[in-house]
C-alpha cells in the first residue's frame, strides 16, 4: 500500500467509497451523494491549499482516503482542524484507515493545526477503536445529532491535542 495526496482523477474512486456511507451508512451525515461538480468543487475548498486530501492506493487502487478540514471560519479556531478517514468495504481490517489517519497526524503540524477533532457515530465502534488507538480522546458526546436512514443518532466528539513540540 502506498499513501499520496490526491489528485482530481481520484475523485471518482474517492466519492464510490464516501457514497457508500452516504447512502448506505452512518460515517458520513451527507444524505445524498454530490454531483461531479459538487466534487470538484469539494477537492478544490482547501483555504490556501493548507488541509491535506490523501489517499491510499493498492494494485487494486485507491482503497481509502483522508483529510483535514478547518474545524470553523473564525479565526481564534485557525489551529485546530477537523479529520475525515473513509476505507473501502472490501478493505476494511486491515490497517489502511490507521495508516490514513497517523499520516494526517503526521502532516498537521506542517498544516499549522495544533488540535485535531473527529465526529464520530456512536454506532461506529471500528472508528472510534481507532481514534482512541492513536490517541484520540472522547470529550463529549452530542445526543440526537442527527437522522440518517429512519434512525435518531448520537455522535462522539474526539479530540487530540499535539504536543508542543509537534507545532
Amino acid at each position: 500500500m502506498k499513501l499520496r495526496a490526491a489528485t482530481p482523477a481520484d475523485l471518482p474512486a474517492i466519492f464510490a467509497i464516501y457514497d457508500e456511507q452516504v447512502l448506505h451508512g452512518t460515517a458520513t451525515f451527507d444524505t445524498v451523494p454530490k454531483t461531479a461538480t459538487e466534487r470538484l468543487e469539494w477537492f478544490q475548498a482547501n483555504p490556501g491549499q493548507r488541509y491535506p486530501i490523501i489517499v491510499a492506493e493498492t494494485t487494486a487502487g485507491v482503497v481509502g482516503w483522508a483529510r483535514l478540514y478547518q474545524w470553523s471560519p473564525r479565526p481564534a479556531y485557525d489551529r485546530t482542524a477537523e479529520n475525515a478517514v473513509y476505507v473501502h468495504a472490501d478493505a476494511r481490517g486491515h490497517g489502511i484507515g490507521r495508516a490514513l489517519l497517523a499520516e494526517l497526524l503526521h502532516l498537521a503540524p506542517a498544516c499549522g493545526v495544533l488540535t485535531l477533532m473527529a465526529r464520530i457515530v456512536a454506532g461506529n465502534p471500528a472508528s472510534l477503536a481507532l481514534h482512541e488507538a492513536l490517541g484520540y480522546t472522547r470529550i463529549g458526546l452530542m445526543r440526537s445529532a442527527g437522522v440518517k436512514h429512519g434512525a435518531l443518532l448520537d455522535v462522539w466528539l474526539l479530540q487530540y491535542v499535539l504536543d508542543d513540540s509537534d507545532t
